[in-house]
This record gives C-alpha cells, structure tokens and sequence, in this order.
C-alpha cells in the first residue's frame, strides 16, 4: 500500500511539474493527489512496509495489531483534522496576503514606488530595478512583486533584449528578497507558521546571505550593460487610479508589516494577524472615497479584490499539503528522511540540492516534504536546517525560469523563452544561489 501511494504522489508530483506541456492546472492535479494518498491511507491501513517505525508502535500500543478498525479511524481522523488545522492557517493567511495586495494595486497604491523610477542610464536602472524588486517582495511576496515590477518594465524600456534580462533580474531579486521574510515567500511563510522559524530570527540570519544572492549577478550585469535605455511607452490606456491610493498604500503594507509585531505581542497565530489586517483595510475601503458614484467605486471595494484573487494557487496549496500530510502521517517521510541521512549523512548537502531540485519542481510541497521529514524535537525552531531550507527553497527557483511561480509570472507576461533564459541568465542565478549558500554557512559557522 506505501508503495502505491509513494507512486501516486511521485505521478501527482510529475503532473504538476509538466502543467504547462500536458495543459492540466497544477491545482487538479494537486487535489487529486492529496485526497487519493489520504484513500488509500484509509482504505487500506497502516500496511506492512512500515512494521519498524515509530507508526506501528503507536498503533501496537492503541491494540491494532488485533485488527481494531474501530481504533485505527479514529487514529486517521485526528491525524487528518490535525494536518488539516495546519493547513488552514496557511491557506487563511495566503488568501488574506494576497486581498491585501489585490485591494492595494487596485487603488493604483504601487505607482507610488513605479512613478519615481525615471533613471534611463542602464547600470542605475539595473540596481534601482534590483533593490527595490528586493525589498518590495520582502513586504509583498515574490508573485505579486514580479508582476508589478514587470509591468513597470513596459513603461521604462523598450528593447525586447534589454527588457528580458532587466526580467530575469526581476526572478533573481524576487525570489532573494522574498525568502529572508516571513510574508515574502509562500515557503519561508510555511516554516514560520509551523514553527520551525521565529519572523526576527529569519531575517537576521538570511538578510545578508539573500542580499549576496542579488549582488552577484546584478554586479556581473553593471559589467555587461552599457549606455542608456529608450525612452518610456505611452500608457495613457492604463485604468485612473483612486485618489486616496497613496492611503491605501500605506495603510496595506504597514497591516502586512503588522503581522509579525502581532504575533509577537499576542502570540496568537500569523493569520489571525493578517486577517486582522485585511478587516481594518477593508473597513478603510468601504468609508474612503464618499463623494464617488456607486459604479466607480465598486472596483475599489474588498469585495473586487477578493475576486481577483488566485484561488487555484490556494486550491494547489490544499491538495499538495494534504498529500504530503498523508506521507507524514504514514511515517515514510520519516524514513525517507533517514535513508538520506544515511547515504550523504551531511543536512547541509540533502538541503542543497532541495534548493537545486527546486528549479525544477515546485518549491512547496519540496519544503513541505522536508518539515515532515525532519521534526521539531530533532531539529528545534530557529534551528540552522530552517534557515539553510528558508533560504535554498527560496532562491534556488531562480536557477530555471520555471522554477518558481515568480518565473512562470515573468514568462507568461513577457514571453521569455526558457532556453533564452537558461543560456543566458541561469548562470548568473547559479552564481548568485552559491554565493548565498557560502554566505550563510561562512556567517553560521562564525
């Protein structure tokens, strides 16, 4: 039976990879796969492969090994509504995240930071582009931060060649700058709200290897770009923004900034703070702007922003989540996990090449699979495997365009040809995923 859920997984996990060459959203695959692990885990028991680990032995003692089906339920009902709890919370907060930043760019807020940028020397607009893609998606996260810098792009350059590697800067800053935070990345986010990072401890420990991360390739590119960019395209076709965007602005980072200082204070989970950042934001949305006709105003409204949400992504969250909870539950992660300690023995290599497979599959349920593989009890929060897994999952996606959804935003928007970017930014992500690495170790082991 483990072996056929093994299987399912591992086809579910292709599937998601393949989305775009077998046409099949990643969110039907995801759910299918989740649900079909937890079947069979169901219908079928805990199975004989698993006799010598820690899964036989809970349930010897709750008198399975009697055929008690009545007990063995009851086990994989309160293993399910705990992974599902788990699960909630990241769902909750990542839908909240992403109305806050819906209801934020609907008020036209983000042409506060995209209007001030008016440089046309190559070298500055490359670091200008670089750094506040950074920052910005520590605040944000790293989806939503590639799609408005990329859409800024069109309005600074016009050089289709140009413009594809100011994009490809764009993923690498994206993803760096998304993984040193808690709200930055749906990965680094995941650690946090399981408890495997505290939100100050990941930023001090990951600021500089992230900001290294960046530099090298943007310093690389100083060396390669020379001269100035064509002037700017007319967007005069682009929707008015609200008067009070600049509020909104403000009010939406400073509710997102919030959600750390929240739960520090209240200890309460993350998404309770992020939900009550979106009910103070909402509250704003519904009072601001009086004077406007009711028609106007709708697209300003909470309401429009939760339609514009990303329900597929959280949907694809839900369904992989729940596949890998079945694998925990079913201890084969546990035992994947010390078959590995056993053949390379060194937790640095093992999370290095996560960041490496990355690139290639899809950097959640990779993170996922590790928090399973790898307890709170061995290894225990704010511990430098956390860190290390934060900080590869993040940035290791960069190495292929694909390899993060900050990627596939990018090539979807400008249509940038995966073999263009592997010839001619890979490299430089490489370059940059290494430095980092280096980094990090070189400053934990100080």
């Amino acid at each position: 039976m483990e072996i056929a859920v093994v299987m399912i997984f591992l086809i579910g996990y292709t599937a998601i990879a393949l989305e775009h060459k077998i046409n099949i959203n990643k969110a039907a695959s995801a759910l299918l796969t989740g649900v079909l692990c937890w079947t069979l885990f169901a219908l079928y028991g805990p199975g004989d492969m698993l006799t010598q680990t820690d899964l036989y032995f809970t349930l010897k003692i709750r008198g399975l090994e009697n055929g008690d089906n009545d007990i063995f339920k009851s086990f994989l009902l309160k293993e399910l509504r705990h992974h599902l709890s788990d699960i909630s919370a990241i769902l909750f907060f990542l839908m909240s995240a992403m109305t806050i930043v819906e209801l934020i760019d609907a008020h036209g807020g983000f042409r506060i930071i995209t209007d001030k940028i008016v440089t046309q020397d190559k070298r500055s607009l490359l670091w200008v582009i670089g750094l506040v893609t950074f920052f910005l998606s520590a605040v944000l996260d790293n989806l939503t931060t590639a799609i408005v810098m990329v859409s800024l792009l069109r309005k600074l350059i016009k050089e289709k060649e140009l413009k594809l590697y100011f994009a490809g800067v764009i993923i690498i800053a994206a993803n760096a700058g998304g993984a040193w935070s808690p709200i930055g990345d749906v990965t680094t986010t995941m650690l946090w709200i399981g408890g495997q990072i505290s939100s100050g401890r990941v930023i001090t420990a990951l600021f500089i290897p992230s900001m290294v991360c960046l530099l090298v390739p943007l310093i690389y590119l100083s060396f390669k770009l020379k001269g100035r960019v064509d002037g700017p395209q007319d967007f005069g076709d682009q929707e008015k923004p609200s008067p009070q965007g600049k509020k909104i602005f403000f009010f939406g980072i400073g509710s997102l900034m919030f959600v750390p200082v929240f739960k520090t204070i209240t200890h309460l989970p993350p998404f309770m703070g992020i939900l009550f950042g979106l009910g103070a934001l909402w509250l704003v949305s519904e009072i601001i702007n009086p004077e406007t006709d009711e028609f106007e105003r709708k697209r300003f409204t909470a309401a429009y922003a939760l339609s514009r949400i990303d329900v597929s992504s959280a949907l694809f969250f839900l369904g992989i989540l729940l596949a890998v909870a079945a694998l925990q539950s079913m201890h084969i992660l546990n035992h994947f996990a010390n078959q590995l300690n056993t053949l390379i023995g060194d937790n640095r290599i093992i999370i290095s090449l996560i960041g490496v497979i990355s690139a290639i599959v899809d950097n959640v349920p990779l993170v996922a699979a590790t928090m399973g593989m790898y307890s709170l009890q061995t290894y225990p929060p704010d511990a430098t495997l956390w860190h290390y897994l934060a900080y590869c999952a993040g940035t290791g996606g960069s190495l292929l365009i694909i390899g993060s959804a900050a990627g596939v935003a990018v090539m979807g928007m400008e249509r940038v040809d995966f073999i263009w970017y592997v010839k001619n930014i890979s490299l430089l992500a490489l370059m940059g995923y290494v430095a980092g690495a280096l980094c990090y170790l070189g400053l934990n082991t100080v």
